[in-house]
C-alpha cells in the first residue's frame, strides 16, 4: 500500500453552502456518502435518509454492496470533533449513482458540481500548489484571518511530516494513528481530541479548525516533537512510537504550563477559533467609533 493510499489526503468543499467532506484514495477523490445526502435533502438525519434510500431501491443497495461496475464505498477515516472516526465514502462515480435515487431540485447543480470538482483535481495533479491555494481560498471564505491561515497551512504540512515518519516506522493501522494522536493530545493539552472537541462544545466540526493561534502553536509544537524523538531514536513499530508521541506531546505540554504560569491565562479555551476572530473584530469596530 503507497504513502497515499496510508495517508489520504481530506479536504472539506462547499456546495451552496453545505460542507462535503472529501479524501484522495488511490489518486481520485471519495466523498462522505451522508454529507451529500444532506447536502442535497436537507435532511435533519441524512443517515436514517440514506437507510431508507437503501430499502426503496434494490438496485442502489446492491451497487452498495459491489454489485455491478461501480467501485463498492469504502470506509475512510476523518479527524472528526469525536475524534478520528471512519466514514463511509463513494468515489464520483458512485456518488452519481447515489444521486439518481434522490429525488432532489438540487441534483443537477451537483452533477455540475461534481465534474468541476473533478477537472480541479486533474489540474492539481498537474499542478500540487493549486490544491493549497485553494485551501487557503477556503478558510479565507469562512472568514479566518490571513495570519490564523499561516498557522493551519503549517499544521498541516507538519501533521503530514509526522504521519509519514509513523508509517516509515511500521504505524499501518489506522486505530494506531488515532491512538499516538490522542497520546500527543492527551499530553500536550491535558484533553485527548475527543475531550477536546466535547470541550468546545464541537459536533461534526474539525478540531484543528477551531483552535486558537495559541492552541495551533502548541498543537504543531506536539507534533514537531514527536517527528524528531520519533528520527532520532530510530522508533520502530507501535509502542516504541506510543512512547515517542507521550514524549513529544509532553514537551508541548511542559512549555504549555509555563506560559500559563508566566501569562497567567489558560491556553485551551472553549471558544472556537471563528467566534475569537467575531469578537475581536467587534471589540475593533467599536473601539473606532468616535
Amino acid at each position: 500500500m503507497s504513502d497515499a493510499e496510508n495517508h489520504p489526503e481530506r479536504r472539506i468543499a462547499l456546495f451552496q453552502r453545505k460542507e462535503i467532506r472529501r479524501v484522495i484514495h488511490n489518486n481520485e477523490w471519495w466523498f462522505v456518502i451522508t454529507d451529500v445526502v444532506a447536502a442535497l435533502t436537507d435532511s435533519a438525519n441524512p443517515q436514517g435518509y440514506f437507510k431508507d434510500m437503501r430499502r426503496r431501491d434494490p438496485q442502489l443497495a446492491e451497487a452498495l454492496k459491489g454489485g455491478g461496475q461501480i467501485a463498492t464505498p469504502l470506509g475512510l477515516e476523518f479527524d472528526t470533533a469525536g475524534g478520528c472516526q471512519v466514514l463511509q465514502c463513494w468515489n464520483t462515480e458512485g456518488i452519481f449513482r447515489l444521486i439518481q435515487s434522490i429525488p432532489s431540485p438540487k441534483a443537477e447543480p451537483f452533477k455540475r458540481w461534481l465534474a468541476r470538482v473533478g477537472y480541479e483535481r486533474v489540474q492539481e495533479i498537474e499542478d500540487p500548489e493549486l490544491a493549497t491555494k485553494r485551501t487557503r481560498a477556503l478558510y479565507q471564505a469562512k472568514g479566518y484571518s490571513d495570519a490564523w491561515i499561516e498557522k493551519r497551512m503549517r499544521s498541516i504540512a507538519i501533521r503530514d511530516e509526522l504521519t509519514d515518519e509513523w508509517n516509515k516506522r511500521g504505524v499501518k493501522e489506522q486505530r494506531e494513528y488515532a491512538i499516538l494522536t490522542a497520546e500527543i493530545s492527551k499530553a500536550a493539552f491535558g484533553l485527548t481530541p475527543t475531550e477536546y472537541a466535547e470541550f468546545k462544545r464541537l459536533k461534526r466540526e474539525n478540531l484543528r479548525d477551531h483552535m486558537s493561534d495559541l492552541e495551533l502553536i502548541f498543537s504543531m509544537l506536539g507534533e514537531a516533537a514527536t517527528t524528531e524523538i520519533a528520527r532520532n531514536r530510530d522508533t520502530q513499530g507501535f509502542p516504541q512510537n506510543q512512547q515517542a508521541a507521550q514524549d513529544g506531546g509532553g514537551v508541548a505540554g511542559n512549555a504549555r504550563r509555563e506560559l500559563e504560569k508566566k501569562s497567567g491565562r489558560k491556553v485551551v479555551t472553549r471558544e472556537n477559533h471563528l467566534a475569537l476572530t467575531q469578537t475581536a473584530k467587534k471589540a475593533r469596530r467599536i473601539k473606532s467609533q468616535p
